[in-house]
């Protein structure tokens, strides 16, 4: 039987339909939306929460809104936010091939950087998350969960906080993707190297060692992904 009722969060439900319809390319980069009545019949909503809905999405760089003009698609990829990255990782059916090996290039020119501060800050935090390390046991949900964890500590102690909102834009999804690569024994090796040495540099407060290691762990990674995936997810 059809459930013809309302969906019980109306603003959401209509969120995530154009997004979607955005990403697979049912409403490209140039496309002008449907009139709000006929979009709000389309999406089963009222037209007061179509929209909230379609200034949220403006915000965040999905569509252009101008007063006495229709709404306009954007190019996302250029236009787009941090919430851009977050709903791709959310509403993606299918993500492109170089979106992960893209997203780690991405993690590479940033987890450096607050890696060496959070040494240069908070050595004393940065030593007893690496600790745990110490108890991981060796599978991979494990090691995902504590890969996030040590990165979200890197960020936050790094005393820069737009590092943690960057990272928090693929929250759960890095979990996701770092199991299918910490499903690979070498990797978690390199990892369990890693936090190792890293654990050392931090000892002995020495910043700048702890960036370059870190730099050529987040290299590796990418060359493991790849060797994985053959460039792709």
């Amino acid at each position: 039987m059809i459930d013809w009722s309302p969906p019980k969060r109306p603003a959401a439900y209509a969120e995530k339909s154009l997004i979607t319809s955005i990403i697979n390319g049912d409403y490209p980069p140039g496309t002008i939306l449907p009139a709000e009545r006929e979009l709000a019949v389309n999406l089963g909503v009222t037209r007061p929460t179509l929209r909230e809905t379609l200034q949220r999405l403006a915000r965040d760089g999905w569509l252009t809104i101008q007063q006495g003009k229709p709404t306009r698609v954007n190019d996302y990829w250029k236009d787009g936010g941090l919430n851009v990255l977050n709903a791709l990782v959310r509403y993606a059916e299918k993500l492109s091939p170089d979106f992960i090996p893209n997203l780690l290039q991405v993690r590479l020119a940033l987890a450096p950087q607050y890696t060496r501060q959070a040494v240069e800050h908070s050595p004393a935090l940065v030593s007893q998350c690496l600790r745990d390390a110490i108890s991981l046991n060796d599978i991979p949900e494990e090691y995902a969960s504590f890969d996030w964890q040590l990165h979200y500590s890197l960020t936050m102690a790094s005393g820069n906080p737009i590092f943690t909102l960057i990272l928090n834009g693929f929250a759960g999804f890095y979990e996701q993707m770092a199991c299918i690569y910490f499903s690979h024994s070498d990797s978690r090796k390199a990892s369990w190297e890693f936090y190792q040495t890293l654990s050392d540099t931090t000892l002995r407060n020495d910043s700048v060692e702890a960036e370059n290691i870190t730099r050529t762990m987040m290299k590796k990674s990418i060359e493991l992904w790849k060797s994985y995936s053959g460039g792709g997810l």
